[in-house]
């Protein structure tokens, strides 16, 4: 097994999994409030590992053949990030501004349901996942391309755990309510722009 290739498979996959997205703005907000962190990360780096072997398998040319079924995924996703980011909206706007020791506890099962939708149901994580990465991963043979797929694993574990984690880091600042009130409002516009470019 060439460490080049996993080395490869670690830097493409953090070059694209750490932009500014719905479901690392997701990991983050339970990261500051402390709540369902481990199982949260687990989803996201279980399901990239899932995601990027469909990839390295050749999945992804033929999620090209079913052009339908993208475009279903695709208004899926602008209708859940488009719910959500209202969602952040008016908790950005509302009379009660959050804080960390204030969050309303949310039960495992919301969390788990709501990391699911931020990635399946958003169609860039399968064009990042399968399709890209997986494009690169797939011109590799035997070991190598095990050792690109665990390089990927490695790079998505690392980063869903800083985040995290590394969220206690920014408590301070995020003791202020109007701290949250921004926090959300960058939420709630992220998820507009980002539905309203898949919608295009």
């Amino acid at each position: 097994m060439n460490t080049h290739v996993i080395l490869q498979g670690f830097l493409v996959t953090a070059g694209l999994i750490m932009a500014i997205g719905a479901q690392n703005a997701h990991v983050l907000k339970m990261g500051l409030t402390r709540q369902h962190v481990l199982p949260t990360i687990l989803v996201c780096a279980l399901s990239d590992a899932f995601l990027i072997g469909l990839g390295v398998t050749g999945m992804g040319k033929v999620i090209e053949h079913f052009p339908v079924a993208v475009e279903v995924a695709t208004w899926g996703g602008a209708a859940f990030l488009l719910w959500y980011g209202l969602r952040s909206l008016r908790s950005a706007f509302s009379a009660h501004a959050l804080t960390p020791t204030d969050a309303p506890p949310m039960p495992l099962k919301q969390a788990i349901v709501l990391v699911l939708g931020f990635t399946y149901l958003n169609p860039h994580a399968y064009l990042d996942t399968i399709v890209l990465i997986g494009s690169i991963g797939g011109r590799e043979h035997g070991l190598d391309r095990v050792g690109f797929w665990l390089g990927c694993i490695a790079a998505s574990v690392s980063w869903f755990m800083l985040l995290g984690y590394g969220a206690r880091w920014l408590a301070p600042l995020f003791a202020k309510p109007a701290s949250w009130r921004v926090l959300d409002a960058m939420i709630g516009v992220g998820m507009g722009i980002i539905a309203i470019s898949l919608l295009r």
